[in-house]
């Protein structure tokens, strides 16, 4: 049998705090681990910044940098709390017991929200007439990294360099347009969705390829609307905490799940980063590609611990 440590989450102790009250638009989940310059930046920018009202659950993940001192401190915010470093999946799950409203949003801790982000995604979201949709924001990155989904502009790489009036009074002048394959935070969908398909996954802890995963999971229940909405943007700081943490081998956790890999799945499947194209229709997998990931599969299969 194949052997990992789990002895982190046993148990997994955790504790919660409700204050939201009144009604809101998105219920907004935000997990952090020790980040707490950029999280205070990141709810800055959605009190700012939001067209509409929104509940904040922030997951605190160990939080001995004085985030929970923080967030213990704030009127407005709910959170849930590990005093370890849980990861995304169980992160998220957690926070959803404290949702409020009918759509769930996930942002990461070193975002921040340009005006009109939400009011973007709502206008989107009202044009549907069913539940069975995935939207993401754009992201604004001061890097180019290749990614056809994201913005290139440099106004600073943390909260201490940040430009921030030069961003406000430049986000909007950036050209882009919608794309298909929405995947990455800030994304949002409906509850009700995300309780059919069970969630982010927890073998994929701490959370590499629990994107593609989720996205998968959506795809099997009939989710075909995955629409990047180019006039909802965030300014990305680029993986502070990622940077951090020990990352699990989700590439293959993928395609011993669903015997498919992650890349063919997002690339020919999800489209990602292809200019938006309305409804997704389904892929007939080629079987030079069938074959392929059998070879991989069988090959993880030769290399892994027993």
């Amino acid at each position: 049998m194949h052997s990992r440590d789990f002895s982190i989450f046993n148990p997994l102790i955790y504790a919660k705090q409700e204050r939201f009250t009144g009604q809101g638009l998105f219920t907004i989940i935000i997990p952090s681990w020790n980040n707490l310059a950029y999280l205070e930046l990141c709810i800055r920018s959605i009190r700012q910044n939001s067209r509409h009202r929104h509940q904040i659950i922030v997951h605190v993940n160990d939080g001995s940098d004085g985030t929970l001192e923080w967030l213990q401190q704030q009127t407005d915010i709910d959170y849930t709390h590990t005093p370890q470093n849980a990861g995304i999946c169980y992160a998220f799950n957690l926070a959803r017991s404290l949702v409020k409203t009918e759509y769930i949003a996930y942002f990461n801790d070193d975002m921040y929200a340009l005006p009109g982000w939400d009011e973007a995604l709502w206008q989107q979201i009202q044009k549907l007439e069913h539940h069975l949709f995935f939207l993401s924001a754009s992201m604004i990155e001061p890097v180019n990294s290749g990614n056809p989904c994201v913005m290139t502009g440099d106004f600073g790489t943390s909260p201490e360099t940040f430009r921030e009036q030069d961003l406000l009074n430049q986000f909007a002048s950036f050209t882009h347009q919608d794309w298909n394959g929405a995947m990455w935070p800030p994304n949002v969908l409906h509850r009700d969705t995300y309780d059919l398909v069970g969630g982010y996954s927890i073998e994929f802890t701490p959370g590499m390829y629990s994107d593609p995963d989720l996205c998968m999971k959506l795809w099997q229940i009939g989710v075909r609307e995955f629409r990047g909405v180019a006039d909802s943007r965030v300014y990305h700081f680029m993986s502070k905490s990622t940077k951090k943490v020990k990352r699990n081998d989700g590439r293959t956790t993928f395609l011993n799940k669903w015997g498919q890999s992650a890349s063919f799945f997002t690339r020919e499947v999800l489209k990602l980063g292809t200019p938006y194209t309305g409804t997704l229709s389904d892929v007939a997998v080629p079987g030079s590609q069938k074959w392929k990931d059998i070879y991989k599969k069988l090959g993880n299969a030769f290399k892994a611990p027993w």
